[in-house]
């Protein structure tokens, strides 16, 4: 993979992060809650583990990787809500979720690598 200029890669962090705001809102609007950050963190993860397992330029991949899919997962809403349960008394429900969401987005990164590794020759 050969390197991309330092403007186009910087061109292609910033469309790729618009649309990946611009879906994560609409997640958002779609599913509430924590299944919208399940929802953003999982699929955002799978989408990184297949643009890194694919053999696209850099460009693509950094506008893929670090633009749309930054953008589109949410660490810090992620955070937020875990503290949050926990705060309000639900530290079941805070240590569970952190976990689950954590195993589910490696996970998701393993198989969206897995998917490109048996769709590409």
């Amino acid at each position: 993979m050969t390197a991309a200029s330092p403007l186009l890669g910087a061109v292609a962090v910033g469309l790729g992060g618009a649309a990946g705001a611009t879906c994560r809102h609409l997640v958002g609007l779609a599913v509430s809650g924590r299944r919208s950050l399940v929802a953003v963190n999982v699929l955002g993860s799978l989408a990184l583990g297949a643009v890194l397992a694919a053999p696209v330029g850099s460009a693509v991949a950094l506008g893929i990787g670090v633009g749309f899919c930054g953008a589109f997962t949410t660490f810090s809403s992620f955070a937020v809500e875990t503290v949050s349960a926990a705060e309000s008394g639900e530290s079941g429900v805070a240590v569970g979720f952190a976990l689950g969401v954590l195993l589910a987005a490696v996970a998701a990164v393993l198989l969206g690598a897995a998917i490109v590794a048996v769709a590409t020759p």
